[in-house]
């Protein structure tokens, strides 16, 4: 089963085209420091803003250069259940390991609409589904009642990633699935304690910037070395806080810029960050010894 440091990977983009350059050194950063697998067209990798065959080609591309060496989640949720099926049948062809289907944003469904809806995902497809939960971006939270009966009804769905910021809701999963349904962190911040709940692992805005070091974090809870993980947890605290000092993935983006591993590019409605916030950052990114 899945586990351990999924870098929610940013899309970079350059002369409005994506850098697969840049992409290049990006998946090499990730296979040389120990990230466990790759989360493609997530919220960081701003979805929204990518065109259906430019989307395709990036997943088909991705999934060639890794060749197998690391497991591929691709993004292939949306409010639309036709639409989210068949994004979901696309990644299974290419060949992706696990699709991550967000609840659907801005209808704003009851349960039982969540519940019939993610039912309905898993009863087309073959790829295992990972549940995405994150309320202060869609106006919704799938409760652990819900969560909980999707885990035992659907064999497909395997695993939920919680950024609901919810820890107590995310506990209450970890107790009440079945032991073989996973749960991931969906926030930085809150790693250490979700893990220490009975979470397998992360998915990680973080790890874009520093991938060994979230792995180190996640790997020695892992290995109940829960002393040596909370002193990373702690030294990481500011970085983990920067990345989210304007809406995600801007600050991800404009580090890996200041880095020199991305163009500093955007896709509208994202762009470029204000420069007090912009001082922050790479007065951050100096601290941590990531810039000069």
């Amino acid at each position: 089963m899945l586990k351990g440091s999924i870098v929610a990977l940013v899309t970079p983009f350059k002369n409005s085209q994506i850098d697969y350059n840049a992409l290049d050194k990006l998946l090499k950063l990730h296979l040389d420091q120990g990230t466990d697998a790759v989360l493609l067209c997530g919220t960081t990798g701003e979805s929204p803003a990518l065109a259906e065959d430019e989307k395709d080609f990036f997943i088909k591309y991705c999934l060639r250069k890794l060749a197998g060496r690391l497991p591929v989640i691709v993004g292939t949720g949306t409010n639309n259940l036709s639409r989210t099926i068949a994004a979901t049948l696309k990644a299974q062809k290419a060949g992706a390991d696990y699709a991550l289907v967000i609840t659907p944003y801005y209808n704003k469904p009851t349960q039982k609409g969540l519940y019939e809806f993610f039912y309905q995902v898993e009863a087309e497809v073959d790829i295992p589904l990972i549940i995405y939960n994150v309320p202060g971006r869609t106006g919704v939270n799938i409760n652990t009642e819900t969560t909980v009966k999707l885990a035992k009804d659907c064999v497909g769905i395997v695993a939920i990633k919680e950024a609901s910021g919810n820890i107590v809701q995310a506990s209450e999963i970890i107790r009440d699935a079945p032991a073989d349904f996973a749960l991931f962190s969906g926030e930085d911040a809150l790693n250490l304690a979700l893990m220490a709940c009975g979470a397998v692992g992360t998915v990680s805005v973080t790890a874009n910037i520093v991938p060994q070091k979230v792995h180190s974090l996640i790997h020695h809870c892992l290995e109940n070395k829960f002393e040596q993980a909370k002193q990373e947890h702690l030294a990481l605290l500011e970085l983990n806080r920067i990345m989210f000092i304007e809406t995600n993935p801007i600050p991800a983006k404009e580090a890996l810029a200041m880095m020199g591993l991305i163009e500093r590019e955007f896709r509208s409605p994202m762009t470029t960050m204000s420069d007090d916030n912009l001082l922050k950052l790479q007065q951050t990114l100096h601290d941590y010894k990531l810039v000069k």
